[in-house]
């Protein structure tokens, strides 16, 4: 930053002329007998600054003299160069011969008058707002007169973190070495929000050439965020260049600090207008104060006589400041006719209620600034937002009653630059001309997740699989258009990443697995896969048998409803056929056992030709039928069963690994070498690599390995081609996931990785993944123990059939039945009167010698 030359060019001139001066006169110990204390003061009388602190520093002497005293101000300009500033006061201490020296403004200058102030013991009451730490340690007669305005970083870092921007650049004003202790602050304030500098640019005083080539730069990189941290003049200059290059419009993000923001008042109103949108800190002082409401009348109206050429006639803080100074050292003086030690001390011991709160020091520093007001520039002026505090936060007035807020959010609306009230997004979405890079590995163990081809000369690549087609989505659910373009790339996965960090790429895509080493060069979204690593071993079947293992066919239901059809067939056909068999004797017992015996020997049975009739045939006929069916479908489900034995793992855990001192492979590419060497403790000589998936399950075959480890993605796709060889066993061990790669501190990672979510909660990745395995045959037929027991559904048809025929054969029986009885009761007796008479008539002309007896049975066949 070429900060160092130019320090020890003023150190080398400080001493030149403490050395030169320095015994031109006795630093006396009393000032002059009866004479009128004289204070001395620097300032930069051209600039706006300059202005009001010369107005303010005469009318506190002034305001002092008229309580009888007498003390007089000499003024000597420092022109904005630390060389005059040494020069002025060296005058004004040999030849004004004052006791005491206000200002200057800026640290290059106070550093140079301190030497010559401490070189003579002249207390410097410094107007500079930032200096560095050790400087009162080091210049013992040097006094920070006004508070530091550290804390604003903290103000503007809250003011960043409102608005979750993570990228900003920090221009400021080339030498400015207060900075040096500034600028850590930032940093370390910004980190605390999760956002971090980009870049640092030094601008020098008014060298438009190369003012507009660094914004022009800064405009090309990704940041939209820019803090402003200069004097006034050269912080006007570069905001009114940037308003030239098209940098204050929709998008952009300018924040400015309090040596800027401060005289924003004070700017005319095509100047303020072409200034839309900058949001400002602004150190805070209670304007309501009697003391300073009447300086604030005398102030505007001496200063409209005197600077009738500026805009604005309002005192700003360093106005303020300037009045407190001088009033501290006429103070001071009139404690005490003392010099040097003595006036320093009385100093030191200041102790007043000033324009703008009380004026106490300690270690010779004033207490630092906690409070400062948000700001933005609107229109022809600007608008105050709220206030921030170290106490509070955020809030929309200060005082009892004040309500605290963590956001900027909560102060109300925020005009940005371009006039827009959307939140700019704070960061460059490439464009066409400048497509974002995206790496793609062309060698995946599996090619379901990352496929890249080309034709024979390697040109025209395609890119496929689920991983770009996943990241395809992902972009279809961004707010904005994100122009890239694939690179394939053949190496390693951990050079890809590394890629990323030496700028080669601005991303990857593909099956890229999320682990803490690559996190040195790249940030990953969230993983878009179940994170795990799992052991897969080879299967052998279960020989063993169990006692009930025929009736897994058919479920208990459907056995329970096979057992009820059949005894209702049973007994429907033994009701139609009882009166064509014996009748069944004995007690209620041996009826039902009949009619169980029945019902089974209908299906193991060909008796249809014993049957009497139809409706029995017809039921049998039928009951046979859905038998058969069934009896068929038991003995083809029951041989599969049996033929398809269950899997078991020839290895459950890695101690048995371990104990046998086995093989074990992994895929090529991956980080899980490391994790079998460093946490599951293989030895480096028994792990071996393979790059594709057949040579992974043709090792497991042959026995060159006795388990292979994958991550979960990768398992699921093996075993859905494999899936009757092998088999997980052990716990799944939670490393990885696969994720997309991006720059650290990318401004981009936090809109992907809510696309990325949106993608997943509307279940697109689901179906890429399912759809992705689907489209996996396994080599060995269907998956093994898919075969299941039949339930009552599958026969649903056929039971019905066989019940309703069953139903309605017994309906028509008992309908005929019914009719028969009656029938047959008449004819019955018709019958039996016939064969009376006809018997009768028999014995008449048939009848019997009387000496010959015979036996003559009656129609009843009873002997007569």
């Amino acid at each position: 930053m070429g900060k160092f030359p130019f320090l020890f060019s003023f150190l080398l001139f400080s001493l030149i002329v403490s050395g030169k001066h320095g015994t031109q006169r006795n630093v006396g110990s009393k000032m002059i007998g009866g004479g009128k204390g004289r204070i001395g003061a620097i300032v930069d009388c051209s600039s706006r600054i300059g202005k009001e602190q010369s107005l303010a520093m005469r009318m506190a002497v002034e305001s002092f003299n008229s309580n009888d005293q007498n003390f007089s101000l000499v003024i000597r300009d420092s022109e904005s160069d630390p060389y005059q500033a040494a020069l002025a006061a060296e005058d004004l201490i040999s030849r004004q011969r004052v006791q005491v020296l206000i200002g200057p403004q800026t640290w290059e200058a106070v550093f140079v008058v301190a030497k010559v102030g401490n070189k003579n013991q002249i207390p410097i009451l410094a107007l500079a707002n930032d200096m560095p730490k050790w400087a009162t340690e080091r210049l013992d007669f040097l006094i920070q007169a006004s508070p530091s305005q550290l804390n604003q970083m903290k103000a503007i870092a809250s003011i960043i973190g409102s608005w979750d921007w993570h990228l900003v650049n920090v221009i400021y004003e080339e030498g400015d070495f207060s900075t040096v202790d500034i600028f850590p602050y930032l940093e370390h304030a910004l980190k605390d929000v999760g956002a971090e500098i980009s870049e640092f640019v030094g601008l020098p005083h008014f060298d438009s050439n190369l003012l507009s080539t660094e914004l022009e730069r800064l405009r090309q990189g990704p940041s939209r965020v820019f803090v402003v941290h200069m004097s006034f003049k050269l912080a006007l200059h570069l905001l009114q260049t940037a308003k030239d290059m098209e940098m204050m419009g929709n998008g952009y993000v300018w924040i400015s600090t309090d040596s800027f923001t401060s005289l924003a008042h004070s700017l005319n109103a095509s100047t303020s207008s072409s200034l839309q949108g900058v949001i400002g800190v602004k150190s805070y002082f209670p304007e309501i104060n009697p003391l300073f409401l009447n300086f604030y009348i005398q102030f505007c109206r001496r200063f409209r006589l005197e600077h009738s050429d500026e805009y604005n006639h309002e005192p700003s803080i360093f106005a303020v400041q300037a009045y407190e100074a001088t009033r501290t050292a006429a103070m001071a003086m009139s404690e005490t006719r003392e010099t040097g030690h003595h006036l320093l001390e009385s100093i030191e011991l200041t102790d007043f209620q000033g324009l703008g709160g009380k004026v106490q020091f300690k270690d010779r520093k004033l207490a630092p600034a906690d409070t400062f007001q948000i700001v933005n520039i609107v229109g022809r002026s600007y608008r105050d937002l709220g206030f921030w505090s170290d106490e509070l936060g955020f809030s929309r007035a200060l005082g009892g009653n004040s309500s605290a807020n963590l956001s900027m959010k909560d102060l109300g609306q925020v005009f940005w630059p371009g006039g827009s009230t959307d939140t700019p997004r704070g960061w460059a979405v490439p464009t066409d001309a400048n497509e974002l890079r995206i790496g793609v590995p062309t060698s995946p163990m599996f090619k379901q997740y990352v496929n890249v081809e080309g034709d024979q000369t390697g040109n025209n690549l395609s890119f496929n699989g689920l991983a770009i087609d996943l990241f395809k989505a992902t972009l279809d659910h961004l707010h904005f258009p994100l122009p890239h373009k694939f690179f394939a790339y053949n190496g390693t996965y951990d050079d890809l990443v590394k890629k990323i960090y030496l700028k080669e790429f601005d991303a990857a895509v593909g099956d890229i697995a999320i682990v803490s080493t690559r996190y040195e060069h790249a940030e990953f979204t969230h993983p878009y896969t179940e994170a795990g690593l799992v052991m897969i071993v080879p299967t052998t079947k279960n020989r063993s048998n169990r006692a009930l293992f025929f009736t897994k066919p058919f479920t208990v239901t459907l056995w329970i409803i096979i057992a009820v059809v059949n005894v209702y067939n049973g007994f429907v056909v033994w009701f139609i056929e009882r009166n064509h068999g014996p009748e069944p004797e004995g007690s209620m017992f041996n009826h039902a056992g009949t009619i169980l015996c029945s019902s089974f020997t209908t299906l193991f049975s060909l008796h249809g030709n014993r049957l009497h009739s139809n409706l029995s045939r017809m039921t049998m006929m039928v009951w046979l039928f859905v038998a058969l069916v069934i009896t068929q479908i038991y003995t083809a489900n029951l041989t599969s069963m049996l033929t398809i034995q269950k899997l078991e793992p020839t290895i459950s855990d890695i101690e048995t690994l371990h104990r046998m001192n086995a093989f074990v492979g992994y895929g090529r590419g991956s980080f899980v070498k490391g994790y079998l060497e460093q946490v599951l403790h293989f030895p480096t000589e028994t792990i071996k690599n393979y790059s594709t998936p057949e040579g992974l399950a043709d090792a497991l075959r042959n026995q060159e390995i006795a388990a292979t480890f994958l991550e979960v993605p990768f398992a699921k796709l093996f075993l859905a081609r494999y899936c009757q060889e092998f088999k997980i066993a052990g716990p799944t061990y939670k490393v990885g996931g696969f994720g997309f790669a991006f720059p650290r501190g990318s401004l981009l990672l936090p809109y992907i990785d809510e696309a990325l979510l949106k993608v997943s909660e509307t279940g697109k990745y689901r179906e890429l993944e399912d759809s992705m395995i689907a489209n996996v045959k396994c080599e060995e037929g269907e998956g093994k123990d898919r075969i299941t027991s039949l339930s009552p559904n599958s026969f649903f048809f056929l039971f019905l059939l066989s019940a309703g025929v069953s139903t309605i054969a017994l309906a028509l029986y008992s309908f005929n039945a019914r009719n028969s009885n009656l029938q047959r009761n008449t004819v019955w007796r018709l019958m039996v009167a016939v064969v009376r008479h006809w018997g009768s008539n028999r014995t008449r002309f048939l009848r019997p010698r009387r000496d010959e007896p015979r036996t003559i049975l009656n129609n009843m066949g009873i002997q007569v």
